[in-house]
């Protein structure tokens, strides 16, 4: 699959004991980035190459927006009370 090129110039920032680029919100959306996506950098001939090596860490909230109870099955669709709740 190929991607449109994207390009954005960027400084190097000092951050805490490092550095670090932002990526713009163009960068990280044609590149399928997102928060908590695991990355690796390497050093390569031609500069610096970071190259995605996971799917991004979900926040609860984002994986509750997510959930459809008819594909998962209805685990936490509501119902009534069942078991010791039954007073």
């Amino acid at each position: 699959m190929t991607t449109a090129s994207i390009k954005a110039q960027q400084t190097i920032q000092e951050w805490g004991n490092g550095l670090a680029v932002r990526l713009t919100a163009p960068i990280a959306r044609a590149a399928r980035l997102a928060q908590g996506t695991s990355v690796s950098v390497e050093v390569v001939d031609e500069g610096v190459l970071l190259r995605v090596t996971g799917k991004p860490k979900l926040t609860l909230a984002q994986k509750l927006k997510a959930f459809d109870p008819v594909k998962h099955g209805g685990e936490v669709a509501e119902s009534g009370r069942v078991g010791a709740e039954i007073f």
